[in-house]
């Protein structure tokens, strides 16, 4: 695509004021700084995070108005005069971390996701719940040509972050790690990293649907906890020696399984916390903590070795992307089923689909489902 073909507007989803209400609106198409690249999003993932950036509920300052998103895939339209690693023609990824120094002791090490001057797409800046999206070179990732963009979108973030937290909680091929929330949007992924690397997993979760994909994925176990009498001991009980999981991933957004973790982990395992609640707190019985030498840890996402691994593990096939795709401007239908815990598995926002949509009812054509199928092929 020439930069002269790039228009000067486009679709976007707006988070105006502190309502926690997206407006689906026209908005500028900026161009990129020297160290930038301008991404045409194709498809954007939906996170829990998203949701958490429209209510404002989690202790970190978001930007107003602010485009959220933060699992685009898509490819480089512009690049800046600075730009060396990246060409025009890319196909890439951008994700929860826009930018950092590279330069501090943080960035140094591996850890940019802990630099102080970190920017968050979708919070701190715009995301890629829009058609062009402005990155920094330095933090895209590349995503492999064979890789379909659809499918790869939410491996920036969710395959990202629980994949991640796998390779924290320390856990060896052969181990047992228990899932919480293992029906949910990274739950579908972390069983799937899980059974990649070698390791059965116990998927904690409520509902015959989510029991299903659980299974489907690759779950060893499956423990409802509605309507588990004892969790702890059925957690433990789904361990062949009954002395439960090697380690814990807490990826649910609520506060009580964090409580419950320390309860069911072996003795000398680790309970990684990676679902946020934005103001809650871990309990921990002390003495059991340390007599039992349990560990507990946050894993936030991961760095840009962390993405590239990750999205290796989808290029050969060990890792799928169950997801609905969606247009554009049915984003806050998905954000009102996250506030009902009715989502399983992942959403995907289609922007190309919602441009030609908007294009059609434009032109007052009410035939848009014919014209879909034949511009699908």
């Amino acid at each position: 695509m020439a930069s002269s073909d790039i228009p000067s507007e486009q679709w976007a989803q707006v988070l105006e004021s502190t309502d926690g209400i997206i407006k689906y609106k026209k908005v500028p198409v900026c161009m990129p700084g020297p160290d930038e690249v301008l991404v045409h999003v194709k498809y954007s993932g939906v996170c829990h995070t998203d949701l958490h950036a429209v209510m404002g509920d989690w202790p970190l300052k978001r930007k107003l108005p602010l485009i959220g998103g933060h699992e685009g895939a898509g490819i480089v339209v512009v690049k800046g005069d600075l730009v060396n690693t990246v060409e025009v023609g890319d196909h890439v990824g951008i994700k929860w971390l826009n930018s950092s120094c590279l330069a501090c002791n943080f960035c140094l090490q591996g850890d940019e996701q802990l630099c102080h001057d970190a920017q968050l797409s979708g919070y701190t800046v715009d995301g890629t719940f829009q058609e062009y999206a402005v990155a920094k070179a330095a933090h895209v990732t590349h995503i492999p040509a064979e890789c379909d963009l659809e499918e790869v979108a939410p491996i920036l973030c969710a395959g990202l972050t629980v994949y991640k937290g796998l390779k924290d909680s320390g856990v060896r091929p052969g181990q047992y790690v228990a899932l919480v929330g293992a029906g949910g949007g990274l739950g579908c992924f972390a069983l799937q990293y899980a059974k990649a690397m070698g390791l059965h997993s116990i998927a904690i979760d409520t509902g015959s649907d989510k029991a299903q994909v659980c299974r489907d994925l690759g779950a060893t176990k499956f423990v409802d906890f509605r309507e588990s009498h004892n969790l702890s001991a059925d957690v433990k009980a789904a361990t062949p020696d009954g002395l439960g999981p090697h380690a814990v991933l807490i990826l649910a957004t609520h506060e009580q399984p964090f409580h419950h973790a320390t309860t069911y982990v072996r003795a000398h395992g680790t309970v990684v916390c990676i679902g946020m609640p934005g103001h809650g707190h871990i309990q921990a019985p002390i003495f059991h903590t340390i007599v039992r030498m349990i560990t507990i840890r946050g894993s936030y996402v991961g760095n840009r070795q962390d993405a590239a691994e990750a999205i290796e593990f989808f290029r050969h096939g060990l890792i799928k992307a169950p997801h609905k795709l969606i247009g554009l401007s049915q984003l806050q239908d998905v954000y009102d089923m996250m506030l009902k815990d009715k989502v399983v598995g992942r959403y995907i926002v289609d922007t190309i689909w919602l441009s030609l949509k908007e294009c059609l009812n434009y032109l007052a054509l009410e035939s848009f489902p014919i014209y879909m199928e034949l511009f699908r092929g």
